[in-house]
């Protein structure tokens, strides 16, 4: 009985770590713990800083359902989205210039179809505008997954603060990796048969 408590009292001392509505850290540096957290009901995400004497700034409504939540970073937070078969994750940090928390980067996957289609991940820096993208198609005339080269390039978006954020950022970003995962793997294509 005891050890099954135990375990039991472990096991659940790592849930907060996982998935959580709410983080309490110190984000603008001045060591004073700042909140973060998730309002379901408006789909926002709302953030206290000490620096701002815990004035709540909110995020414009975004998407959001079980399966969205926010994770600790090293030097901010993430607001992570997951669906069945994709998901992204959108970086925040503290500008200590303006003294807001700004978004410094995204990410996104996808598995693809049954076969596997379209699977892969992308990320882009928002501060330096860098973007890599790792995808694969599946080639049905040798029925094979085929992973392309990196795409790598500039990609520049804009400046975007917690309180101008909403899901619209994000389908921008993905809306430009999607178009050129269909034009690299077009060329792929190409020169695959040319060798």
């Amino acid at each position: 009985m005891k050890k099954t408590l135990c375990i039991l009292l472990i096991l659940y001392s790592y849930l907060p770590l996982q998935a959580q509505d709410i983080l309490i850290r110190d984000l603008d540096l001045d060591r004073i713990a700042d909140t973060v957290r998730l309002n379901r009901d408006e789909g926002t995400i709302m953030c206290r800083l000490s620096t701002q004497a815990f004035r709540p700034v909110h995020s414009k409504s975004t998407e959001m359902d079980d399966n969205s939540y926010l994770k600790e970073t090293r030097n901010g937070f993430e607001f992570r989205h997951n669906w069945m078969r994709a998901g992204y994750a959108c970086q925040f940090r503290f500008d200590g210039k303006l003294r807001k928390m700004q978004l410094i980067g995204m990410s996104r996957y996808e598995f693809g179809n049954a076969a596997n289609d379209g699977s892969g991940e992308s990320s882009i820096n928002l501060l330096t505008g860098d973007y890599i993208g790792n995808w694969n198609y599946y080639d049905m005339e040798h029925d094979e997954l085929i992973k392309m080269k990196p795409i790598k390039l500039k990609m520049p978006l804009p400046k975007t603060y917690l309180d101008q954020f909403s899901e619209d950022i994000y389908y921008r970003y993905a809306n430009q990796c999607s178009n050129l995962f269909v034009s690299n793997k077009k060329a792929d294509r190409k020169q695959r048969k040319l060798d």
